[in-house]
Formats: C-alpha cells, sequence, structure tokens
C-alpha cells in the first residue's frame, strides 16, 4: 500500500498512527507479553526515541570529539519525528480496547491547544 503524503488529512493520518499501533501490538514479540507489560514497553519506547534525538543533536554539533559532526539536523528532525510517532502510537495502544476507535488527532491537536491556552497564546 503506497499513501500519498499530499493526500493525508487528520483522519487518515490518526488512521494510519492506529495502524501502526496494532502492526506494534500484533508482532509475535509482543502478542505474548500481558497487557501491562505491553503497556510499559510502549511507553518507554518513547524514551528510547527520544534518547536517539539527544544523540543526533550530539552528532549535529559536533559534541563528542572522537566522532566530530557524525549527524545532520535532518537526522535530529527525523528522530524527534520518531518520538512524536511512537508516543501516539503508545496513545493509540491505551484506547485498542475501546468500542470506537480513538481519533489521536483530536487528542493531539486537543493538548496542543490546552498548552497554548495556558501559555496566553490563545
Amino acid at each position: 500500500m503506497t499513501t500519498r503524503v499530499d493526500s493525508l488529512g487528520a483522519a487518515e493520518t490518526g488512521a494510519l498512527v492506529r495502524a501502526v499501533s496494532q502492526w506494534v501490538d500484533d508482532s509475535p514479540e509482543n502478542r505474548v507479553r500481558d497487557a501491562e507489560a505491553l503497556l510499559w514497553g510502549r511507553v518507554a519506547k518513547v524514551s528510547e526515541e527520544a534518547g536517539e534525538a539527544v544523540a543526533a543533536l550530539v552528532g549535529a554539533t559536533g559534541q563528542n570529539p572522537r566522532k566530530g559532526v557524525s549527524a545532520t539536523t535532518s537526522d535530529v528532525e527525523r528522530e524527534l519525528l520518531d518520538v512524536a510517532m511512537t508516543a501516539l502510537c503508545a496513545v493509540a495502544h491505551l484506547h485498542a480496547d475501546d468500542d470506537v476507535p480513538v481519533d489521536v488527532m483530536w487528542l493531539l491537536q486537543t493538548h496542543v491547544a490546552a498548552v497554548a491556552e495556558r501559555a496566553g497564546l490563545t
């Protein structure tokens, strides 16, 4: 299945996030885990991805003298997007057993609006 990025709206993006989350849950390694272990793994994965973003930033800014500049800001961006995707998939996982599929993009939009309001921007 090929998905054209320019044709994705919020609903389609949310559906893909849920599909990726379900794909992770359905992996042979995860099917044998109990629910609590699976949830811990999904949330812990967000931290692991955040560590990769930090590693990319270290590489992009040359903070490791032994390696020098070993990454780009594009690498940092990609890793940050992995953090966001992993977090959204974890949220979708929290709602995997809901009767109605969760709209993860609506949850994200609602959260962004609430943070903007707390910051006095709206």
